[in-house]
C-alpha cells in the first residue's frame, strides 16, 4: 500500500488551520484548534519551518506563520517536507541505485513515468484546493 506517514497528514491539517486567518500562531494555539498534541504539532512546525514553508519569529510574541499563501502551497511541498522526496520504488531516484537489477532493469522507466505522474498530480493541488474541496474536480481534470 501507498500511504504518506502520519506526520504529513497532520502537517496538511496544520497548515489547513494556519491558512483559515493568517497570523502568527503557536504551537499550543494550533494544538488547541486541530485537537493534535503539542508535542506532535511542534515537530510538524519545526519540520516545515526548516524546510521553508513556515516563517518562525521567537520571543514572547513569536510563532509560526505561513510562507505563502495556500494557493501557493502544493501537495508535493508538503508532503516532501515530511517525507522526503516522494518514489514508489528506490531506483526511480536519480540518487539511488541500490537495486541488484539497476544495469538490466526493463521497468525502471516505467517506474519512472509512475513517479513522475504522481508528483506531477501532487504538484498539481494546492493547500487551498483541499481546503476548498476542490482536489475531486482538479484530478478529473488531470485525467
Amino acid at each position: 500500500m501507498i500511504r504518506i506517514s502520519k506526520l504529513a497528514d497532520y502537517a496538511v491539517v496544520v497548515l489547513a488551520e494556519m491558512a483559515k486567518e493568517p497570523a502568527v500562531l503557536s504551537a499550543t494555539a494550533l494544538a488547541a484548534a486541530t485537537g493534535l498534541s503539542e508535542t506532535t504539532v511542534a515537530k510538524v512546525l519545526k519540520t516545515l519551518s526548516a524546510k521553508n514553508l513556515l516563517n518562525a519569529t521567537r520571543g514572547a510574541a513569536g510563532g509560526y506563520e505561513l510562507a505563502r499563501t495556500a494557493d501557493q502551497i502544493t501537495m508535493r511541498d508538503i508532503i516532501e517536507a515530511m517525507d522526503g522526496p516522494i518514489g514508489i520504488v528506490d531506483c526511480a531516484e536519480e540518487s539511488r541505485a541500490d537495486c541488484q537489477l539497476t544495469d538490466s532493469c526493463k521497468m525502471k522507466s516505467n517506474w519512472s513515468l509512475v513517479n513522475d505522474t504522481i508528483r506531477a498530480s501532487l504538484a498539481h493541488i494546492t493547500l487551498a484546493d483541499m481546503m476548498a474541496a476542490r482536489c475531486n474536480n482538479k484530478l478529473q481534470g488531470a485525467a
